[in-house]
């Protein structure tokens, strides 16, 4: 279970026709159909940034509701800013029509991928597949190496040669016939050996990032909301979602008396959320989770603070001839090099897609 938080009342997501008109009302209703037709008869000529493509597709009235404080909160600019193409790959399919249509027939036709709501989770969260992939290849006397960054990728006569890695006891020399990489395109640029030329150095430095940090509250209550995952489409407070990990999978939460609640801040590196000590985002986090009236703070016993940098690549205005440019060059230089992953290929796709 999704829902949307929205005016301190809950909407179910994917859309339910009857949950969502007793909760914007029979005359908010009215406004968004009329809103809708009114971008049928006269839509946006060109569908070059997230505001046309989502207007042309629900209409004004829903853009605003739905989508426009959401997406600047998780993005950190205007939605007149963000590419198109971000909002066909993540709403792919989807309109107004097509969610009121599937919340009222269930045929068994092909379901839109963004009104899918059923699928597996591992028990203990999908971190627990890579540890078992890890457990599987050391069994097989197949090393996984941690914690050494790629300081040089080092390339000669069309093909990369070798990494070296910064470990503990110092620089480590990796050699092999291929590379997959999935670090972020910026980086993987920056640490070619030799350097590649300046106009594709420049155009991989132009790459941008939104960072992510997750604050998770211990709550002394073992039941707290119905959702997996709650979106919070409120601008008086900065958490953009909350998760609640004990829904995904009981074991996520050890203690069944209590619950784990991920509070989700979107944000850039070194803003003043990022630079905030974890003691002052854990208070901030106890606060606005008590507003949006989930839990009390007295109720909080505990809560820690995960950053994630480079969380999720930005599509802003020139992104696609920047990456192509970059992509270009790898191809044609270093043709045993391949790239993966969101950060790899500077595209956000889904986590499922990724992995």
């Amino acid at each position: 279970l999704s829902r949307i938080f929205y005016r301190n009342k809950f909407f179910h997501y994917p859309l339910q026709a009857r949950n969502a008109l007793f909760g914007l009302g029979v005359f908010e209703s009215i406004r968004i159909l009329a809103s809708y037709f009114r971008s049928k008869l006269f839509p946006a000529p060109l569908e070059e940034n997230f505001e046309q493509w989502v207007t042309n597709r629900f209409g004004r009235r829903l853009y605003e509701i739905f989508f426009k404080t959401y997406t600047e909160k998780v993005w950190g600019v205007p939605c007149t800013t963000i590419r198109a193409e971000w909002a066909a790959q993540r709403i792919r399919g989807l309109s107004l029509i097509t969610a009121i249509r599937s919340a009222l027939l269930k045929t068994n036709s092909q379901v839109v991928k963004t009104l899918i709501d059923k699928f597996h989770y591992p028990e203990r969260g999908p971190g627990q597949m890579w540890e078992m992939l890890t457990d599987h290849l050391r069994e097989r006397a197949y090393p996984v190496l941690l914690e050494r960054p790629v300081v040089r990728i080092c390339h000669g006569e069309k093909r990369v040669s070798h990494l070296v890695t910064r470990s503990p006891q110092g620089e480590e020399r990796h050699e092999g016939t291929d590379f997959i990489s999935s670090m972020p395109i910026r980086d993987l640029v920056n640490a070619l050996d030799p350097p590649a030329p300046e106009e594709i150095r420049k155009a991989a430095n132009q790459l941008r990032y939104r960072d992510f940090l997750i604050v998770s509250l211990i709550v002394n209550r073992k039941d707290v909301m119905p959702d997996n995952w709650l979106y919070i489409h409120e601008s008086r407070v900065r958490v953009g979602r909350i998760q609640n990990f004990k829904n995904w999978s009981p074991a996520m939460v050890p203690d069944p008396n209590k619950t784990c609640l991920g509070m989700e801040y979107f944000v850039f590196e070194n803003d003043d959320l990022w630079s905030s000590s974890d003691e002052k985002l854990i208070e901030l986090a106890k606060r606005e989770v008590a507003s949006l009236g989930l839990a009390r703070e007295d109720e909080i016993n505990d809560g820690a603070v995960v950053r994630v940098q480079k969380a999720y690549p930005m599509y802003d205005d020139a992104w696609s001839d920047q990456v192509e440019k970059v992509r270009h060059y790898l191809e044609e230089h270093l043709p045993n090099l391949q790239l993966v992953g969101r950060n790899g290929m500077h595209k956000y796709n889904n986590q499922d897609h990724s992995m």
